[in-house]
């Protein structure tokens, strides 16, 4: 069937396909750039995500408990079955597969969204500016969660809108299906991000509230509405109950010892001042909407296109359009709360104290500003289709020809999300690259006593299974490692601070002394060998 080039329909398979091949092709380069830079393992939490996911099954007490209580568990899931390799944890690559398959099924879900709004050339254009993004590129090849949300984020909205579809039109049997994988994708989007949470309350409410204009519909699906709800309220009542079960907190991941809450008690700096969102909406809207346009546009055209972006969201809101789409501004509101009042700041070195940290969160507006950027063109081109006919036809080109050169500029300056990653990564690096030096001239099988959850990523780096440390994620054989160091390793690493340098101050009985590590912007390390316990296990 021949592309009505004019025509705002939903997206056929034969129209999806060649836009998924083109983000095959930019996963890929962008994966060997990455991959021959060393830029997989920049972020420490990427470090810590493979961390997490090779310790559910490498560990002294493997199973669900290593799973931890804050960070949700769908990322550590996925990486499974790639992080066993050790070669691939290593490298990163273990991270690096499960984001490249997300990047090219949100590449394919924001194409078929924006032609429920926009013409062919129009939701390609959108689909490029996205899927273009330097910051998303780089962060598709590392273990970061971003890639995956952002593609639930956007199949989500797009299954809302086709739900909402099906019920105006009383097709049941397509809602009964969009309600079902609805409550799928909101309940991995529930295990992977804590916006999640809020996206799946929001989607529940849209659908809810069109139902209840179609009773008859809601009578035929009520099942499969059931079915969604349980789904929608299972995800957030599972993780209350897993961190009750093994933390015996069901709010441990708000007010745990690795909770946002505790991170900012710890880092706060010693006059105790507050980040300027601290209790403020204001600046903390100034900060996101800031921090998003930067990791969306080069230099300053940024503020073109979030004025793009708002004057396609008054299109629809004005329109009545689509309005389930609306969706894709659901981390702004959240992210405002979240930097207000949930000890979650967000630094960029255009703004003060003009410094680096968690600048990829603004990558969660990308979807809506690529989507409603282009709505606002294709508005602006449907005014100029009879008066300006040589700018209707030059538009579309000049807009592509843009995208790239925005492409080519940021990738030029360094995209701000990997910028981040470069400079904060500096210290860390060199400290965990000297400790695998040292741990990896241990006698093979050496029982480790260490505090993973800082510096994993030189167990990582020395090639070292993690069932051959006692570390934190065996809570009972660290209590009784840190009464009596000697007697439960033949080596012990104390990282200044640590709950490992805590416990030989007191017990640093049988211990003698090998090395002292000092590397600048680090915690010194110092590592012993037990005089008491058998250095090595057997082969």
């Amino acid at each position: 069937m021949k592309l009505d080039p004019e025509a705002v329909t939903p997206a056929t398979r034969q129209e999806t396909f060649p836009v998924a091949l083109g983000a095959v092709l930019l996963s890929f380069i962008a994966l060997l750039l990455s991959y021959s830079r060393g830029y997989l393992l920049l972020y420490g939490d990427a470090v810590a995500h493979l961390g997490i996911a090779r310790r559910i099954l490498d560990s002294h007490n493997p199973g669900l408990v290593q799973l931890g209580g804050v960070w949700l568990p769908l990322p550590h899931l996925l990486m499974l079955p790639f992080v066993q390799k050790m070669e691939w944890w290593q490298n990163g690559l273990a991270g690096a597969w499960p984001s490249l398959i997300c990047y090219i099924a949100s590449v394919a879900g924001i194409y078929r969204l924006a032609r429920w709004m926009m013409i062919p050339r129009w939701a390609l254009a959108a689909t490029a500016l996205y899927a273009l993004n330097p910051n998303l590129l780089y962060l598709s090849t590392t273990a970061m969660t971003e890639p995956l949300f952002l593609m639930l984020l956007i199949w989500t909205t797009l299954l809302t809108v086709e739900c909402v579809a099906a019920i105006k039109s009383s097709q049941q049997s397509a809602v009964s299906s969009r309600l079902l994988l609805l409550g799928i994708f909101i309940l991995a989007a529930v295990f992977t991000r804590y916006d999640g949470w809020v996206l799946g309350a929001a989607v529940w409410c849209v659908v809810t509230f069109c139902l209840a204009r179609e009773r008859e519909v809601w009578r035929s699906v009520s099942s499969s509405f059931i079915v969604f709800t349980f789904l929608v309220i299972a995800g957030p009542i599972s993780w209350l109950a897993y961190n009750q079960h093994f933390f015996h907190d069901p709010l441990d991941f708000m007010r745990g010892p690795y909770s946002a809450a505790a991170i900012e008690k710890k880092t706060m700096p010693p006059n105790g001042q507050h980040h300027r969102g601290w209790h403020n909406p204001a600046w903390a809207l100034l900060f996101y909407t800031r921090t998003a346009q930067i990791d969306a546009a080069f230099w300053e055209t940024g503020f073109v296109l979030i004025g793009a972006a708002v004057g396609g969201l008054i299109v629809v809101i004005r329109r009545r359009f689509v309005l389930s789409s609306l969706l894709l501004w659901m981390p702004l509101p959240f992210y405002i709360y979240s930097v207000s009042y949930g000890s979650v700041p967000i630094f960029i070195p255009q703004l003060w104290p003009h410094s680096y940290y968690n600048s990829r969160y603004g990558m969660e507006l990308l979807p809506a500003l690529a989507v409603f950027a282009f709505l606002a063109v294709q508005w602006i081109e449907r005014r100029w289709s009879e008066t300006q006919p040589m700018a209707k036809r030059l538009m579309q080109p000049i807009a592509l020809l843009l995208i790239a050169l925005n492409a080519v500029g940021m990738m030029y300056r360094t995209p701000l999300v990997l910028k981040e990653a470069l400079v904060n990564s500096t210290t860390r690096v060199g400290f965990e690259t000297a400790l695998a030096r040292q741990l990896g001239g241990f006698p093979y099988g050496s029982t480790i006593l260490m505090y993973n959850s800082d510096h994993v990523g030189a167990l990582q780096d020395a090639g070292i299974p993690l069932r051959m440390t006692v570390n934190e994620g065996d809570s009972d054989s660290f209590r009784a490692a840190l009464a009596a160091p000697a007697e439960h390793a033949g080596y012990v690493v104390a990282i200044a601070g640590d709950p490992v340098a805590q416990a030989v101050a007191m017990h640093p009985e049988g211990l003698t002394e090998v090395t002292i590590l000092c590397t600048t912007g680090q915690p010194c390390a110092r590592i012993y060998r037990s005089d008491r316990a058998n250095s090595a296990l057997p082969k």
